[in-house]
């Protein structure tokens, strides 16, 4: 008799367990269903139903069918891209390129033969044309990211191109004409950069006819479930097991504030399904990749990256600038005469400007130094007491 009870705890506890994981995964399936659904009527890759997300998706379905030049807003990682190649490919110029250049990746000098490119010898290295992504933009759209860090004198010439409709590339004469609808977007406050003289008021008021706002993850915490489911599934399709989360879990989530926003949800998701082995990953988990790994900012007061790493660092950042593509030829006399400019200009201020004490310091000879100066277009500050 007692044993007969036994088995027959024995079993309803096992068929408890059976039905709560049956509950859990039809749950998980009533969920991927309506994220599928939902998914079915957004704008590619752009995920979510908060109120916010929405109030951006039907901006883009505004603005996407015209030509009218929209400026991006937002901060790090919360998918300003996306939302330029929304209004792309749901635009009238969907059969053309869409071409991306980040300026905060881009190099100073490189930044003109970037956009407008270059003629064969139009300075030393350019062993060929170039074609800038103006022209590679050619009836599509060109997307300029992070336009608040685009350097003062590049301004220049990017609103004379925007006003006039044509440019010519460097070392070139036939003036091209400009066939490109024009999205820009930074995480900057452009207007305060404008106040401080840092950005043209003009191009700011030509580049942004239109602008989208994009909602920084804290402020749309009711997408944060379908977009995690969103992640695993993209991870799964790349041949990584099946994950979710528990509700303990997923509550978690929903209740950290994401710093580095939708691109940190992404990266956590997939070294989730990278790292562990469990299907259904619990809240110990998600608190210790949350918090036990963090590690401080460094401060003020710690001794920076070396010269040598921060160059890496940029080039790097340049390099993953252009995608699957290489840049230009000529790319090692550019960057030297990057890093020759600010290095000559330095020495010069060091020394007064004083063209023998520069050349000593430099280990070059004094006409070689002059020569640099014009070529680079160094400006000389002459004063009293300043030898020459």
């Amino acid at each position: 008799m007692i044993a007969d009870h036994a088995a027959a705890a024995i079993a309803n506890a096992r068929a408890f367990e059976e039905i709560a994981q049956l509950k859990q995964q039809l749950e998980l399936e009533r969920d991927y269903l309506r994220d599928e659904l939902l998914e079915a009527h957004a704008f590619g890759d752009i995920v979510g139903q908060s109120p916010s997300l929405k109030n951006v998706l039907q901006q883009i379905e505004l603005v996407a069918p015209t030509d009218a030049s929209v400026l991006i807003l937002g901060e790090s990682g919360t998918g300003k891209e996306l939302v330029a190649r929304a209004l792309h490919d749901y635009g009238k110029r969907r059969t053309g390129s869409f071409v991306a250049i980040n300026m905060a990746a881009m190099p100073r000098t490189l930044i003109e033969s970037e956009l407008f490119g270059h003629e064969k010898g139009a300075f030393t290295g350019a062993h060929a044309r170039h074609y800038g992504r103006f022209e590679q933009a050619q009836g599509g759209t060109l997307f300029l990211d992070e336009i608040g860090d685009m350097p003062f004198e590049a301004q220049t010439r990017l609103l004379r191109v925007l006003q006039q409709g044509e440019y010519t590339r460097i070392g070139g004469r036939v003036p091209v004409r400009s066939d490109a609808r024009i999205i820009a977007a930074t995480h900057r406050d452009l207007r305060l950069l404008v106040k401080q003289g840092l950005f043209r008021d003009d191009l700011f008021y030509r580049i942004n006819v239109v602008s989208i706002r994009l909602p920084p993850l804290r402020e749309r915490g009711e997408d944060i479930p379908m977009l995690t489911r969103h992640f695993f599934a993209l991870a799964q399709a790349e041949g990584l097991p099946a994950k979710s989360l528990d509700a303990a879990a997923m509550k978690r989530f929903c209740s950290y504030p994401w710093p580095g926003n939708v691109r940190e949800l992404e990266n956590l998701v997939r070294r989730l399904a990278v790292l562990y082995s469990e299907d259904v990953i619990g809240v110990d988990a998600i608190d210790s990749e949350l918090f036990d790994g963090a590690t401080p900012a460094p401060s003020d007061a710690e001794p920076s990256e070396g010269l040598e790493a921060t160059i890496e660092s940029h080039l790097r950042q340049y390099f993953a600038a252009h995608k699957d593509g290489l840049p230009s030829a000529g790319l090692y006399d550019r960057v030297v005469r990057e890093i020759e400019r600010p290095l000559i200009a330095l020495t010069l201020e060091a020394t007064r400007s004083n063209q023998l004490k520069a050349a000593r310091v430099l280990g070059i000879n004094r006409n070689t130094l002059r020569k640099k100066i014009r070529e680079l277009d160094i400006p000389i500050v002459r004063g009293s007491g300043r030898g020459t």
